[in-house]
């Protein structure tokens, strides 16, 4: 081939890196630009406040010019397309361009081969799409995106440089006309794996999909599964992946201050041999076993003042059901042969057990990471986290033998 190849820059960033492997996803990568794909906007991260995305020029910020070409993820849209600041800044991201090497491990785990058809969950800008297109052929790829605004402009960004796949602006967590698809990959995070999908793709096909078990604890992990012949599928957790939820599995923007009531007449207070600061361990596998354990799960710390020295290191942590209407309340300090932490809870869940009786099950199994775990998902929608091999399911049923106790 002679003459500029388009994603020449990023490629050789990539590859220096020994973020491609596969010869033909390098191929791809070369042949396709990442800066055609970004809008005129951008958003990035406040320094100053890390809760505010504000807009930025693609065009005349330098730095932006250097991420496109590099490994970085940048945000396209925020607040579903309507941002809630007055200049033009946001809340809550909720479209980017993914960061590349993410992008590239994802497709490599997908295994494809030449002739497959791929169903893609979430066109976003396009970018993922014509490495696709590159790959397998336009007629080989469809693509779902549910929001209209962001499918047009991949629309004609795709159709500006050459690639004219099948685009469908729908719901991904939906069938699509029925078909069956050798391959499917979602570029959006689900906290349970759609029953459509597994219908989606034909026995012996692949989905690789970003997983998050639980908000709050750590971003998604990436799971590769396999269709079986009876319909379920199961894999392996295959590495982290950091991205944003389909819209209708994310959970509302609220404060823990939403679901607790301390005042309420249903709370009861006593104590619980439950170490409150399990919540906020940050270890890799037991991050995804407490999400998957104790579903809907969501926390808040709040830590002793600097100056009030008589109570370092205490804190009081809430739990609660972000399904629900239960929550619980542990009051951590740090003392050494302790028998309980001053506890409250109200609700029909009794969260502190449930958080023990996970942390016992991961102890049970060795601590495992992430390199250890994976998942089962059954015809009829149940999930099975499991270590080392698929008959090692995972559970927190059992009772943990110190509950919340009178106090």
């Amino acid at each position: 081939m002679t003459g500029p190849r388009p994603g020449a820059r990023l490629a050789r960033f990539l590859t220096s890196r020994g973020a491609i492997q596969d010869p033909a996803w390098h191929r791809a990568v070369l042949a396709v630009d990442r800066a055609a794909f970004i809008p005129e906007t951008v958003w990035v991260r406040d320094s100053g406040d890390p809760a505010v995305f504000r807009p930025y020029p693609r065009d005349t910020d330098p730095d932006i010019q250097r991420w496109i070409y590099e490994d970085y993820a940048l945000m396209i849209q925020v607040d579903d397309g309507h941002p809630v600041g007055d200049d033009g800044s946001g809340r809550t991201p909720t479209s980017s361009i993914s960061q590349p090497s993410l992008v590239v491990a994802m497709l490599e785990a997908l295994d494809v081969a030449e002739g497959m058809r791929v169903l893609e969950v979430g066109t976003g800008t396009g970018y993922n799409c014509a490495l696709l297109c590159e790959r397998l052929g336009d007629e080989n790829v469809t693509s779902v995106e549910v929001d209209e605004g962001v499918a047009e402009q991949a629309r004609a960004t795709l159709d500006r440089l050459g690639y004219k796949p099948r685009l469908l602006v729908a719901d991904g967590a939906e069938p699509v006309d029925g078909e069956q698809f050798d391959r499917l990959l979602s570029t959006v995070a689900v906290r349970r794996i759609p029953p459509a999908w597994l219908s989606a793709v034909r026995p012996g096909g692949v989905i690789v999909t970003p997983w998050a078990p639980g908000p709050g604890f750590s971003s998604a992990v990436l799971v590769r599964l396999v269709v079986e012949e009876t319909g379920a599928a199961s894999g392996r957790i295959i590495g982290d992946a950091a991205f944003m939820l389909m819209r209708d599995h994310r959970y509302d923007a609220v404060g823990i201050s939403a679901f607790v009531n301390e005042d309420a007449p249903s709370v009861t207070t006593g104590h619980t041999t439950v170490n409150p600061r399990w919540v906020s361990d940050r270890h890799p596998g037991w991050t995804v076993m407490l999400g998957h354990l104790v579903p809907g799960l969501g926390y808040a710390s709040y830590e002793a003042a600097e100056d009030d020295f008589a109570a370092a290191g205490e804190a009081s942590v809430f739990v609660v059901d972000r399904d629900g209407d239960s929550w619980a309340l542990g009051e951590y300090v740090p003392q050494v042969g302790q028998d309980g932490y001053e506890a409250k809870r109200s609700g029909p869940r009794d969260l502190w057990a449930e958080i023990g009786a996970a942390r016992a099950a991961w102890e049970r199994t060795g601590r495992p990471g992430r390199d250890r775990l994976g998942l089962t998902i059954t015809p009829n929608g149940t999930h099975r986290l499991w270590a080392d091999e698929p008959g090692r399911v995972l559970s927190g049923r059992h009772a943990w033998r110190h509950q919340a106790r009178p106090g």
